[in-house]
């Protein structure tokens, strides 16, 4: 026995003696070792495989990301050149116009009328150019006709006839490739012209929208025009293609087009460290492997295996872009080098697969060892570990338990199949089920479909964007209203893919209750002021609830807040509060006011600020009462501020008070017409009003009904 403890102790380690037939003590190790490395060998193979099988996975789902959000902003782009020159298109004011001047266009006795038909419809090109982006500026300088500009765009409409109406200062000529494309155009029909590039290799687009007669069943015949958009679109599309926060090196987005033969850049090819590539490059789609002559023929694709212009390898995701009325047909293609996207993982996994391999050599040495000489000390001391291990897991689990039980908001993480992985108390107590009922169920088996299916589409935003999303949900529990105010946390795995989305909601339905209670309070205090200011000044009767109707109708057309659209409604029924500090007969004198009364009527204004400055308000109330007399070029007071300088609230108010005041009757006066105040209005923007604002009023009462709403008379005040 001590013979054969020494051979097994020493044995890996000394030469090898002949012996007849066969020693287990060296064949079974030598078996466990040969079966130990084809195992390793097939692990080794199945892992490296399996890592760039996900890599790949990875990769797709993350350039398909950026593949979809940027073509979703391409779409969007079209969409909205094509609901604003339809906006315009849906103008009765231009739908009666250009009737008209079809109709009294050859008779000689009515061309001053047709000529002021045509100038309206400018006025209201230049303005919609402006706000579209059609063209460089245009409210400024008329170009000088003896000198060649190139143009960059505008809008222009043309009869039935191809006759062109009225056009915004740049518009390019109604000739050659555009009036043959506008005809090509199928009656009744919107649609987005192709993405092309001029000889400056600058891409340009064209919409055409039909136009109909006033009530017009909109069917092809009866049409009587178009609406022709042009744009150079560099500025406007080719940032769209940019990702933000986006930290690759290689990566690329460009925009495609294809023919029989070739395949076109669109775009300009960017790339760290390179020379741009100008748009308009074009390739031989018969190019082994290339990239582009992929994306333009699987419109939405992925592959792994192809190159770029340059012959490098890429992974390249497309998508074709989709549009409503449909677009060319473009493709957006995301690439990546294929040394950044799986350079450093192949690498990795060649480290990994190394480390396995010694790994595993380590661990049969370590079975041998343990055959020899035994290890039930290790393996005891290692199932210690293990329970210690075990042991802190578990406290940590606890302690994350504890401290979000002790929180008063529900706090619960779903997966991305949307069931519970955790809750705390108050998700349990709100749910009216235990945690542990909660873990693995569906969110609509716990919340119910509605609000189920409102926090899956809010989770999966997160999930895509990366970011956290916050929502306020309104409704009715039990008869009662409910507001829930919740926010969506993306979580990512140590991969780095995505994990789950950690929700924290709260009730906020007493704060929002205090809150609407708080706006009622005010709104009735204001209607009272207003009662108050009109009783004593018969002339401007309802002036203020006038100026903060078109004021709120304006701040909204122009897409401001709700605080910033409310404060513009609140400051209108206030801005004539300080003549309550002026005498009534000062008010009523129909006669020339002296210089000392019309500085009293000026500081009106100034005097309601001070009047409100210690009333809280949510927006800035006060301040856009102070500002209300500030004039765009800065010769206002009180203070002369100028341009941006001034809140948008009372630049806002500042258009409205005028419109008001100049179609409003007064005791030394008659009321103009609409058209009249508008024209004056037009005329002193740049200087007096922002362009902006006037713009906006403009479509207000064209488009919104208005004139009707500002025209009508007001209830007296109780």
């Amino acid at each position: 026995m001590a013979e054969g403890a020494s051979g097994a102790e020493h044995g890996l380690f000394e030469p090898l003696r002949p012996k007849t037939g066969f020693d287990p003590k060296i064949v079974f190790p030598a078996i466990i070792l040969v079966v130990l490395g084809l195992v390793g060998a097939w692990a080794i193979y199945k892992f490296v495989a399996n890592e760039r099988d996900r890599e790949l996975t990875q990769w797709q789902v993350r350039l398909g990301i950026v593949a979809d959000s940027r073509t979703v902003e391409v779409e969007r782009w079209l969409a909205r050149n094509v609901a604003d020159l339809t906006a315009l298109a849906d103008n009765e004011s231009v739908q009666l116009y250009v009737s008209s001047i079809d109709e009294l266009g050859a008779e000689p006795d009515q061309q001053d009328q047709v000529q002021g038909f045509r100038e309206y419809l400018q006025n209201l090109l230049l303005v919609a150019a402006e706000r579209g982006g059609f063209g460089e500026g245009g409210g400024g300088a008329q170009p000088n006709f003896n000198q060649e500009k190139p143009s960059t765009g505008g809008i222009l409409i043309v009869d039935s006839a191809g006759k062109v109406i009225a056009t915004s200062p740049e518009a390019p000529a109604y000739d050659g490739a555009l009036k043959a494309y506008a005809e090509s155009v199928p009656a009744g029909q919107a649609v987005t012209g192709p993405l092309l590039l001029d000889d400056d290799k600058q891409a340009t687009m064209t919409f055409v929208v039909p136009l109909f007669a006033v009530q017009s069943d909109k069917s092809a015949a009866a049409q009587i025009g178009r609406i022709i958009g042009v744009k150079r679109v560099m500025a406007e599309v080719f940032p769209l293609l940019r990702q933000p926060g986006d930290a690759t090196r290689t990566a690329t987005t460009v925009l495609l087009s294809g023919d029989a033969t070739k395949v076109t850049y669109l775009s300009p090819i960017a790339r760290p460290g390179q020379a741009v590539e100008p748009a308009g490059l074009a390739m031989e789609k018969a190019t082994p492997a290339l990239d582009a002559a992929f994306a333009v023929q699987a419109g939405d694709g992925f592959a792994a295996d192809r190159k770029d212009y340059r012959g490098r390898d890429v992974l390249v995701t497309s998508r074709a872009i989709k549009g409503s009325p449909p677009a060319a047909p473009w493709v957006l293609m995301h690439a990546i080098d294929y040394a950044e996207a799986l350079g450093p993982s192949e690498s990795r996994a060649r480290f990994l697969a190394i480390m396995l391999g010694l790994g595993l050599l380590l661990v049969a040495v370590a079975i041998v060892a343990v055959w020899r000489h035994g290890s039930s000390r290790r393996a005891s001391e290692a199932a210690d570990k293990f329970q210690h291990l075990a042991q802190q897991f578990q406290a940590q689990k606890d302690l994350l338990q504890l401290v979000t039980d002790s929180q008063p908001t529900s706090i619960f993480i779903l997966d991305q199949q949307h069931r519970y992985r955790f809750a705390n108390q108050q998700a349990s107590r709100t749910a009216g089920i235990t945690p542990g009922e909660m873990l693995g169920k569906d969110i609509d088996a716990v919340i119910g479909p509605a609000l189920a299916k409102r926090y899956t589409n809010l989770n999966d935003q997160a999930e895509e964007t990366g970011a956290a999303v916050t929502d306020v949900a309104r409704m009715e529990h039990d008869g009662q209203l409910q507001v829930l105010q919740s926010e969506h946390i993306p979580l990512k795995g140590r991969s780095g893919a995505a994990a789950g989305v950690l929700t924290v909601e709260r009730d906020i339905t007493d704060v929002v209750t205090e809150r609407e209670k708080r706006a009622r309070t005010l709104q009735n205090l204001v209607k009272t002021l207003v009662g108050v200011v009109d009783r004593r000044d018969p002339f401007a009767a309802n002036h203020s609830m006038r100026v903060a109707r078109v004021a709120g109708a304006v701040a909204r057309e122009m897409g401001l807040s709700e605080v910033e659209a409310d404060t513009t409604e609140i400051a209108g029924n206030l801005l004539n509060l300080g003549k309550i500090m002026i005498p009534p007969e000062v008010l009523a004198k129909t006669g020339d006011l002296t210089e000392d009364e019309r500085r009293m009527l000026r500081n009106s204004v100034q005097m309601s600020a001070d009047m409100l400055q210690n009333i809280e308000f949510d927006g800035p109330v006060v301040e856009t009462l102070r500002q209300a007399q500030e004039r765009w070029d800065g010769s206002g007071q009180p203070h002369g501020l100028k341009g941006e300088a001034i809140l948008v609230t009372a630049r806002i108010i500042a258009v409205a008070n005028a419109l008001v005041g100049m179609i409003s009757d007064r005791a030394f006066r008659q009321g103009m017409s609409i058209d009249a105040a508008i024209e004056i209005l037009f005329k002193e923007s740049g200087k007096a009003y922002d362009r902006r604002v006037v713009a906006a009023l403009v479509n207000y009462l064209d488009n919104r009904d208005g004139r009707s709403q500002i025209g009508e008379t007001l209830p007296p005040v109780a």
